[in-house]
């Protein structure tokens, strides 16, 4: 058996370089940035004002000063400033040149044309050319796109980016036991819920799944399933529920040519875990247990399928104070469930006392995974440990 961080080194090298493609802005959302975006404009592109109010000249207040004009977001005055002169601006007008600062109107008293101002304070309320960005401002996040993204570079006036192709990924549950959801299941039938899962979380990483029908426990089964996955990226296998199940899709595999990386690493859920190359695409074998699925899923295909579009492969390890005293741990890296609770400064985390990985309604009351190391020795309640959200 390998450790995590070597099982994690060999599946990320699976990973082939991002292919770009260019897609419009709008369609941009959660998607990996494959090169640089430009500004092609500064913003602002002008001295604007930040408030409503008086642009005039700092030397003249507290005035009196005469009201010669206005200026509005789009119509921006355009006589003289003299001396003396103050205009009525509104927030986002360009500030004329000759006045370095806008009044608030609040503070203001008008008579007619002309006004005093009482206390104007420090604060210039206006935003500088360029304070944004300017022409030329380089945007590449190492990370998908978010809605204040996607505003940026709009605001950059960008139309189209180019990103990094979503990775398409087969997902695929083998086992006579296994039928669909919504299946009536029959005497030693369970109904398929590892596949859904999967997908789902491959989704959740950036990738496109493709679920691909239920396989048999027949070589010619599985033959056909793996033609299904044909131009796929990475196809992830998730075994059945036995020893026999997971031997046949390795022989298969093998046969249809399959490069191994690794099989079976020193963690628990997930001892049995697959990895290597078949073809062009990468292949990971996962185990069959729903807890042991999912969390190799989140600890090895999540990461190599960032990578794959040139993102981080994460996931990050997070600090939380441990809620009760726990065990030594033993020879195998260990991934508890475990609940979050907040804390004073870290938050709490208190793992559950049952962890059979067959086990889905614990999994989805759980929303972080404490990570033990082999060998962990015990550890008592107010000690700080490592955690996976989830």
């Amino acid at each position: 058996m390998i450790s995590v961080d070597e099982a994690r080194a060999l599946v990320l090298a699976l990973a082939n370089p991002p292919e770009p493609e260019e897609i419009p802005l709008h369609q941009a959302l959660g998607r990996a940035m494959a090169a640089p975006a430009l500004a092609r404009l500064t913003q602002p592109p002008f001295d604007a004002s930040a408030m409503d109010g008086y642009a005039l000249r700092s030397a003249d207040l507290p005035g009196p000063l005469t009201v010669i004009g206005t200026a509005a977001a789009g119509v921006p005055y355009e006589g003289e400033t003299p001396p003396g002169s103050t205009i009525r601006i509104f927030t986002g007008a360009p500030v004329p040149a000759g006045y370095d600062r806008v009044v608030i109107q609040e503070i203001v008293t008008r008579e007619g044309d002309r006004i005093t101002v009482d206390g104007a304070g420090s604060n210039l309320n206006i935003r500088a050319k360029g304070n944004d960005f300017s022409q030329g401002s380089v945007f590449y996040p190492p990370r998908p796109l978010r809605p204040a993204d996607l505003a940026l570079l709009a605001a950059m006036n960008v139309p189209r980016i180019a990103v990094a192709r979503r990775p398409r990924v087969a997902v695929l549950a083998g086992g006579d036991e296994l039928v669909p959801p919504g299946s009536q299941p029959a005497p030693g039938q369970i109904v398929s819920s590892n596949d859904i899962a999967i997908a789902a979380l491959a989704r959740e990483a950036g990738a496109e799944p493709l679920v691909l029908p239920l396989a048999r426990d027949t070589e010619a089964s599985l033959r056909e399933r793996f033609a299904q996955a044909e131009g796929c990226d990475l196809i992830v296998t998730i075994g059945g529920a036995s020893v026999g199940d997971h031997d046949l899709i390795a022989k298969v595999s093998a046969d249809l040519g399959m490069q191994r990386s690794f099989y079976k690493l020193a963690m628990r859920p997930g001892k049995p875990l697959m990895a290597g190359r078949m073809g062009k695409a990468a292949m990971l074998g996962l185990p069959g247990n729903p807890v042991s699925a999912m969390v190799c899923a989140k600890l090895f295909m999540q990461p190599l399928i960032r990578a794959m579009q040139g993102l981080p492969p994460g996931p990050q390890l997070a600090r939380a104070v441990l809620a009760r005293d726990l065990p030594p741990e033993g020879d195998r890296q260990h991934y508890l469930r475990a609940r979050l609770a907040p804390g004073e400064g870290l938050p709490r985390i208190d793992p559950f006392t049952d962890q059979d990985s067959a086990r889905l309604w614990v999994l989805a009351e759980a929303d972080a995974l404490l990570m033990r190391p082999a060998h962990d020795p015990a550890r008592r309640a107010g000690e700080t440990v490592e955690f996976l959200p989830f």
